[in-house]
């Protein structure tokens, strides 16, 4: 069962910088307790107060929006280094996703007001968090298009790829595993896990992909970028 959090979250005050920070975003990213979460957890969910800005230090996250169906789709996962609910503090809105761990995460919580100033008065911040803003858009209107028009074979090589990135662990030397569950990837592609697992299997039989249980390891990026052109 998911471990949700009802309450507002508690933070700690920034820590005690013994470097100087040159700007507000190395403020953001450097000037916060982290705190661990596991696999399951839920940092924040869809309609709740936005209480802050959320920095993930390493590890995996899902965001995610439930259909008037019921059915659960992902619009993104996230990885090291990145913020996510700035959406919902810029444009004063409650949390307009879910965010729930899909594997061991660090994660810093930074008060809604901390980031606000910190926005408010520096330049780079503010650009910084524009650009994100820009570009989800810009992704956003990309995967409508790919789910009109390109088939499911297209879009799972296309995830695949992205997934293989941000799975790619710190050790250049460590083999790259995309550990993310079927029933996830379904979600991310908008389609049936069943239509998802056997896309699988042929990716599988033509050396493109391999895998041991849930783990995925891509093979051959390059046929699998072949495989998401070929449908453009």
């Amino acid at each position: 069962m998911n471990a949700l959090l009802t309450t507002q979250p508690t933070w700690s005050e920034p820590i005690a910088n013994t470097i100087s920070l040159s700007t507000g975003l190395n403020q953001l990213k450097n000037g916060y307790d982290s705190v661990s979460y596991r696999k399951g957890q839920i940092l924040f969910q869809e309609g709740h107060n936005a209480w802050g800005l959320y920095y993930v230090i390493r590890g995996k996250l899902k965001l995610y929006k439930y259909g008037s169906d019921g059915k659960e789709q992902i619009i993104r996962i996230v990885g090291n280094n990145e913020f996510i609910a700035y959406n919902a503090l810029l444009n004063d809105l409650a949390y307009h996703v879910t965010a729930s761990v899909i594997e061991h995460s660090e994660v810093a919580f930074i008060p809604r007001q901390d980031f606000l100033d910190i926005f408010s008065a520096d330049s780079e911040v503010s650009q910084y968090f524009t650009h994100l803003l820009c570009q989800n858009l810009v992704e956003t209107e990309q995967r409508l298009v790919a789910q009109a028009y390109r088939p499911v074979r297209g879009r799972l090589a296309e995830a695949l790829l992205a997934l293989d990135a941000l799975f790619e662990p710190e050790d250049q030397n460590e083999e790259t595993f995309i550990t993310l569950s079927r029933h996830d990837l379904a979600s991310l592609l908008g389609t049936a896990k069943e239509t998802v697992i056997r896309i699988l299997s042929e990716f599988k039989a033509d050396e493109l992909i391999t895998t041991n249980g849930q783990n995925i390891s891509v093979l051959n990026p390059e046929g699998l970028q072949q495989v998401s052109q070929m449908y453009d």
